[in-house]
C-alpha cells in the first residue's frame, strides 16, 4: 500500500508533509510511499535523502495521486489534483476545513479526506498528533526574531560607557501555544514582557515565563463561567470588551514590540489593534500579526507584506510562519501525520506473520472511532463536516 507525496503548489509555502525521517517509520509500518520529485527541495530534504530512506520518486504529481491509496499534504490539494483523485482514496493534510470550497468534490469522488487541525487536542492519546501545537510552537518563536529584525533597537538592557540602554518593551496578544512559546524566547533575549488572554487561567503560565499579566477587571458571574469552560467557549459582556480594549491600548501605546496569535478555525481572525491604538503608538514599533492570513488582528496588516503607518509603526503580515522554519517544522508535521496513520491500520490477525509487515497490512476506517470522526471532513461519498 502506498502513501503519497506531492510539491507544494504555492510560493509561500516551503514545508513538506512527509520527511526522510517519516519515511522509514512508514516504512516498518508496511507502507511503500512515493514522493513526487522536488517536494521536499524547499524544506532541504533532496531527492536523494528520500531514496535512502526508501522511498521512490515520481516525475509528477499525477503520478503520485494515480498511484497512492494515502496523499499526504501540508495545505489542501490543487483543484487539477483532486479531479485525478478516485473512490477508495484518502487525503490527509490541514485541509483548512471551515473555508474549504473542495469538500463537495472530494465527497463526490468517494474520497475520505482527514483535516488535522480538527484533533480534539484535549485527548490525551491525540498529543502527538497535534499538528497546531508542533506549528504553533515554531511559529511563536520565530515570530520574536521577526521583530527583533524589524525593530531598531536591541531587546536587552545594555551598560555602556556611552549610557544605558533600556529593555525593549514586549506584549503578546493572545496566550496559546504560540503567545507561551513568544513569550518565553522575548524574554530569552533580555525583552520586558506583558500578556494578555481571554482565558483568566493563562495568568499562571504567562508569570511562570517571566512575563507580567495585564488584568481586566471581571465579574464574579463571568469569572466563574471563563473558570467553568476553560475560557474557550464563554462571551465576554460588552463592560469586559471595552475594559480588555482600554488596558491593551494603554500597554501598546508604550510597548516596542507587539505580536498578535490570536485565531478561531472557521471564522475571521478577532480585531485585537484597531487604528485609534496604531496612532498612538511610537514611531519604530513593530507588529507581528500572525494572523493576517484569516482575516488579522491588526487592523490594515496585509498577509506576508510589511506596512509602514503615518507615524512610522511597522505591521508586519506574518501569514505562515512556520514555513519559514521549513525543515524543523516539516519534521514535526511529518512526525504528527505518522502518529495519525498508526490509528487508521487494522490490528494483524494473530497467525499472521510479523516479519513481513507489508503483507499483513490493512486500513481500518472507522468513524465512531474519536480521533478518526473527528478529523474525517468527508467519508462514503458525504460532507461531514458541521457548519459553523
Amino acid at each position: 500500500m502506498k502513501i503519497g507525496v506531492i510539491s507544494a503548489d504555492i510560493a509561500s509555502e516551503s514545508r513538506v508533509a512527509i520527511t526522510p525521517d517519516a519515511v522509514k517509520k512508514l516504512r516498518k509500518l508496511g507502507f511503500e510511499v512515493l514522493i513526487q520529485s522536488g517536494a521536499g527541495r524547499a524544506a532541504y530534504y533532496a531527492d536523494e535523502l528520500y531514496q535512502a530512506a526508501g522511498a521512490d520518486i515520481a516525475s509528477s504529481s499525477a503520478e503520485v495521486i494515480t498511484q497512492s491509496r494515502i496523499i499526504t499534504t501540508v495545505n489542501d490539494l490543487p483543484a487539477a489534483a483532486i479531479e485525478g483523485l478516485t473512490s477508495g482514496q484518502i487525503v490527509i493534510g490541514m485541509l483548512d476545513p471551515y473555508r474549504n470550497t473542495q469538500l463537495d468534490t472530494y465527497a463526490t469522488k468517494g474520497v475520505t479526506a482527514f483535516a488535522m487541525e480538527l484533533l480534539p487536542r484535549t485527548l490525551s492519546r491525540a498529543q502527538n498528533m497535534d499538528v497546531l501545537s508542533s506549528q504553533a510552537n515554531l511559529a511563536g518563536y520565530k515570530a520574536v526574531l521577526l521583530a527583533a529584525n524589524e525593530y531598531s533597537r536591541p531587546f536587552p538592557m545594555f551598560m555602556t560607557s556611552a549610557g544605558t540602554v533600556k529593555p525593549a518593551k514586549v506584549v503578546i496578544l493572545g496566550v496559546g501555544v504560540a503567545g507561551l512559546q513568544a513569550i518565553a524566547t522575548a524574554k530569552r533575549l533580555g525583552a520586558v514582557v506583558e500578556a494578555s488572554d481571554l482565558r483568566p487561567t493563562a495568568r499562571e503560565q504567562v508569570e511562570s515565563l517571566g512575563g507580567k499579566w495585564l488584568d481586566v477587571p471581571m465579574s464574579a458571574e463571568e469569572a466563574e463561567t471563563a473558570k467553568s469552560t476553560g475560557g474557550y467557549a464563554w462571551t465576554p459582556s460588552e463592560q469586559y470588551v471595552k475594559d480588555q480594549a482600554a488596558v491593551v491600548d494603554k500597554a501598546l501605546s508604550n510597548a516596542d514590540i507587539v505580536i498578535t496569535t490570536a485565531q478561531i478555525p472557521g471564522r475571521n481572525a478577532p480585531r485585537l489593534v484597531h487604528g485609534a491604538t496604531l496612532a498612538k503608538m511610537k514611531a519604530g514599533s513593530v507588529l507581528i500579526d500572525m494572523a493576517a492570513g484569516t482575516g488579522g488582528n491588526v487592523e490594515g496588516s496585509v498577509p506576508n507584506e510589511t506596512i509602514t503607518t503615518d507615524n512610522g509603526v511597522r505591521i508586519v503580515g506574518a501569514a505562515n510562519i512556520p514555513s519559514m522554519l521549513a525543515a524543523q517544522s516539516s519534521d514535526l508535521y511529518a512526525n504528527n501525520l505518522v502518529n495519525f496513520i498508526t490509528t487508521l491500520i487494522a490490528p494483524a490477525s494473530d497467525d499472521a506473520s510479523a516479519s513481513d509487515a507489508s503483507a499483513n497490512l490493512a486500513l481500518k476506517l472507522d468513524m465512531e472511532d474519536e480521533i478518526q470522526g473527528a478529523l474525517a471532513v468527508t467519508h462514503n461519498s458525504q460532507v461531514r463536516l458541521a457548519k459553523r
